[in-house]
């Protein structure tokens, strides 16, 4: 963008009341603590805005990347050249029908999503809670953990799509399987989410949500920066236990390591940047094919400067 192409955009972003910071750098902004700064940070507070600003980016030919947490995430060392549109803000929970169905803001931290379905005697997210992010991250990657997964509650998504439309998707066009969806085609941009859960005994649900949570805190390394498992789980094994089996736990380039208490994370030790990050990744990769003949898929969504 020229200096006069940020210029009519803040404009547009005062005249529309959204909040917006310049050079904001995207390592605040990622549970890896990674990145470099943004040309320019929008943080609208309500879907229609949303609507409106990717309309105005569109048609100007701006580049944009929409957000949530961060939690899956890498950002390039050199930041993000255009606009980063943070969803984060978009934040609230509606029960909804006969009350065991509830609609969540797309960035709305699925923890909280969790905890209000615990609070209200409501079952069918205990496995997932725990997971880092937004619900509409989680439901981008059909995020999932011990045995649970987004697709066994969302029944439905409203996104919006390339044509500047808000769309209803079902569960059956929403697309989910392991750690994909429908959204992940680039075309939309998750608004809110629909989940049906069912009544339950809240002391069981909070049981539940206390052991998945334990099991986190003693296999997961969640006092290092991260986005959580690396790799997505090759058919018929695991990638920390191929990882393990190669010999690459302890494994560092730069500030970035494959954590020596769960193989599946990469971790940012200190100071790791993007670029640490993603040769670790590749000299896992080569490793892991090299010995087993496993082709491991980054589970990492990587945010590149251009």
């Amino acid at each position: 963008m020229t200096a006069a192409d940020y210029q009519k955009l803040g404009e547009f972003l005062r005249w529309e009341g959204i909040d917006y910071r310049t050079d904001e750098q995207l390592s605040e902004h990622s549970s890896f603590r990674i990145g470099g700064p943004a040309d320019l940070f929008a943080m609208p507070a309500h879907s229609y805005d949303v609507v409106k600003l990717v309309d105005y980016c569109r048609s100007r030919r701006i580049k944009f990347f929409a957000v949530g947490r961060g939690s899956n995430l890498l950002f390039d060392d050199g930041g993000f050249r255009g606009v980063i549109i943070s969803l984060a803000m978009i934040d609230g929970i509606e029960r909804m029908g006969d009350g065991t169905d509830i609609e969540c803001g797309c960035g709305t931290y699925l923890g909280k999503a969790c905890a209000y379905a615990r609070d209200n005697g409501l079952s069918g997210m205990e496995k997932l809670f725990g997971i880092p992010g937004s619900v509409g991250g989680a439901v981008y990657m059909n995020a999932g953990a011990y045995g649970g997964e987004i697709a066994d509650v969302c029944v439905s998504v409203e996104a919006l799509d390339s044509d500047g439309n808000t769309v209803v998707f079902d569960r059956e066009k929403c697309g989910f399987g392991y750690r994909r969806s429908a959204f992940m085609s680039g075309e939309f941009i998750i608004l809110s989410a629909h989940f049906d859960l069912k009544y339950g005994n809240k002391s069981d649900i909070g049981s539940e949500m206390t052991r998945v949570v334990e099991q986190r805190n003693l296999r997961q390394p969640l006092n290092y920066p991260s986005a959580g498992s690396t790799f997505k789980r090759p058919e018929g094994d695991y990638a920390s236990r191929l990882i393990d089996v190669c010999g690459l736990k302890g494994l560092t380039v730069g500030g970035a390591q494959v954590s020596e208490k769960h193989a599946g994370f990469i971790i940012n030790r200190g100071g790791a940047t993007s670029r640490d990050v993603l040769e670790l990744i590749e000299k896992v990769r080569n490793e892991v094919l090299r010995q087993t003949g496993f082709a491991l898929e980054p589970e990492v969504e990587y945010v590149k400067e251009k």
